[in-house]
């Protein structure tokens, strides 16, 4: 139940980005649940390996590279749906960004509901 829970918050997490951001644009509600999904893969499945594999530049750049490997996450998922549009790496940046800090929110609150 908080997995499904969580999934409707972060659709609507990535609402609230294409409303603060321009960005950043989703087309409806379904396609901010089909995007909210994809980026849960992405960051589940493909997010570890690229963190593995620029580990150095990781490393040398003080971390600062993981908000790269988020944007471009953010940029991927993007290009792989219709309902979601991202005019830039720039705005993948922004709008990755505001989608984590949505993100973060939303996990404290969920877990001081339990």
């Amino acid at each position: 139940m908080k997995m499904l829970v969580r999934w409707l918050l972060l659709a609507g997490a990535l609402l609230l980005v294409a409303h603060l951001y321009s960005g950043v644009v989703v087309t409806s509600f379904s396609s901010a649940l089909i995007a909210a999904l994809v980026l849960g893969l992405l960051n589940t499945l493909l997010r570890p390996v690229l963190v593995l594999l620029t580990l150095p530049v990781t490393v040398l750049s003080l971390g600062l590279f993981l908000f790269v490997i988020n944007a471009l996450m953010f940029w991927a998922a993007a290009s792989l749906l219709s309902g979601l549009a991202v005019t830039g790496f720039w705005a993948a940046l922004i709008g990755s960004l505001i989608y984590s800090l949505c993100g973060m929110l939303i996990d404290v609150v969920i877990e001081r509901m339990d």
